[in-house]
């Protein structure tokens, strides 16, 4: 049974006035002085199927193992966004016996974080046509904007539009599009921003436009930085909840991995290593996007620097990127993550072997002895249907891992080097390209984008699927070419979005949407939310 909010709060040191409730069972952390002293567990995973291979319930799972070996931890993960919970995935607050509660509320509207930074990010596009409307004194040239809509759900129709068609005086019609919520600037910039202060300096270094004359627009030129901050004035605290096992969770955040940097927010990583002596997160899809970003984007700018990592693997993964029912291909794509982890980022490394149902004991010890063979450290895990139970091995050699001296964290790439040459070193180095290929806009926006974004750190949106940026490469994809097809400046937040292949910042819904499964009662009881 569910814990009041604030005995789970009592569990990490909080007491009633550190907090802000919302109900019984979620509550919001005031923003204090934090004092960040725990170790840092990243969970990661090879290269996922379309339903994910679990890196949340592994983490809940360990988070609730270690509390059972009397180890403090806690856990700091990401919010769910409405567009996979109604488009394939479904709930993204684990699963089985290794969920997180309330969470019909958590998959849903939670606090109405989502809700203030898409109303936040859309403040802003309103402010700027309608500068534009009121005479434009700042020039800004239709063709150059480059701030979008967005929200919080799964809807390709608003891709591409066109906006201002009513026949009035002073409009002025131009192309738009929408993004989703999780993918925006908005997004980026709560997860990044260190205080409220420091939100409202990055909200108004949005780059939103270049003016006819070539000089860049900036929110805080339109004078919006203050107005959206005040929208993301609650958004900003993160959000306190627990495990079905009463293990303290703070979520905050929501980036896709994918098409964004993929972590939960700063704020919240900070306040679980204060709060905690072990601290579990996770960084969406596989080492080579959430990972990497992890390291690379939210580390570095941070001074963050992770224990241990652990790769969630399944044997449905496994077989999936072995394109013969067979398993070597897909341990080839599970090495790659482990080389990558150990040899670019220098970090400790344990394999977490996701078990299902069906997963016979022959393939799990392929999968095991493979690790072995690598000196990698492996376990199998069932968190699904034994909980913290289920992950007390792991859990174990996790924390004995933790036990040592930390590595220093490697990178992928200087930030001193250039645009092209950061693309490079992320496309050889942590996909295995060959090259790297540019269009001819993406090439104008290097151009462009060399003397502001100077020393910035690189986010590349590509499809989680594969290593390189077609989906139908499985495995270990050999002598191929990274495609990018545009680059974006994301001022605010700091850094640059390299969209490689046919991602798109908007997704779509499937043929039969998850929402179709979904049912409430008179009562308002929901079935088949998760």
């Amino acid at each position: 049974m569910a814990e009041k909010i604030i005995a789970i709060a009592n569990k990490i040191g909080l007491e009633e006035k550190n907090i802000e409730f919302y109900g019984n069972y979620k509550a919001k952390i005031k923003l204090e002085k934090m004092e960040p002293k725990g170790k840092l567990i990243l969970v990661s995973a090879m290269s996922p199927t379309k339903y994910g291979e679990g890196k949340t319930t592994i983490s809940i799972g360990l988070a609730d193992g270690m509390r059972k070996l009397g180890f403090n931890a806690v856990l700091a993960l990401r919010e769910p966004s409405l567009g996979p919970v109604f488009g394939v995935k479904g709930g993204a607050t684990g699963g089985g016996m290794a969920s997180l509660i309330p969470s019909d509320d958590i998959n849903l509207h939670f606090t109405g974080d989502f809700h203030a930074i898409t109303s936040a990010n859309n403040l802003l596009c309103a402010l700027i046509d309608n500068h534009i409307y009121h005479g434009n004194p700042l020039n800004i040239d239709k063709d150059k904007i480059l701030f979008n809509r967005c929200m919080d759900m799964n809807d390709r129709a608003l891709r591409e539009i066109t906006i201002s068609q009513e026949k009035l005086k002073n409009n002025v019609e131009r192309k738009d599009s929408f993004i989703i919520t999780a993918a925006s600037e908005i997004m980026a910039i709560l997860c990044l921003a260190k205080d409220l202060e420091d939100l409202k300096q990055r909200l108004g270094n949005i780059l939103v436009a270049f003016s006819k004359d070539g000089k860049p627009i900036l929110a805080k030129d339109l004078k919006a930085q203050d107005a959206m901050a005040i929208l993301l004035k609650d958004a900003i605290k993160p959000n306190l909840v627990q495990s079905l096992e009463g293990t303290p969770a703070i979520v905050h955040g929501g980036p896709f991995a994918n098409i964004a940097h993929g972590c939960n927010s700063v704020l919240a990583t900070n306040y679980a290593l204060t709060l905690g002596d072990y601290v579990i997160t996770e960084a969406g899809f596989g080492g080579d996007l959430g990972g990497e970003k992890f390291i690379d984007l939210k580390c570095r700018l941070n001074q963050l620097n992770p224990s241990v990592v652990v790769i969630v693997a399944t044997i449905k993964a496994i077989k999936t990127h072995s394109n013969n029912g067979g398993l070597n291909g897909g341990l080839e794509n599970l090495r790659k993550h482990i080389e990558n982890f150990r040899q670019i980022f220098n970090k400790e490394t344990i394999v977490a072997i996701n078990k299902f149902d069906g997963d016979s004991e022959a393939d799990l010890e392929k999968v095991k002895n493979f690790c072995e063979s690598l000196n990698c450290p492996v376990e199998v895990a069932s968190p699904y249907l034994e909980g913290g139970a289920g992950c007390i091995e792991l859990a174990k050699k996790v924390k004995e891992l933790c036990d040592k001296k930390n590595t220093p964290l490697n990178f992928a790439y200087a930030l001193n080097e250039t645009i092209e040459e950061k693309i490079l070193s992320l496309a050889k180095n942590i996909y295995g390209a060959c090259d790297v290929s540019y269009s001819s806009l993406a090439k104008e926006k290097i151009r462009q984008f060399e003397k502001l974004a100077k020393d910035l750190p690189i986010c590349i949106a590509k499809t989680q699927y594969s290593l390189s940026d077609d989906e139908k490469l499985l495995g270990v994809p050999q002598n191929f070419t990274l495609h990018v097809r545009d680059i974006e400046l994301k001022n605010g937040a700091g850094f640059l979005v390299v969209i490689a292949g046919k991602i798109s910042l908007m997704p779509g819904l499937p043929l039969v949407p998850n929402s179709e499964n979904m049912t409430i009662d008179k009562n308002g009881n929901i079935k088949n939310l998760k």
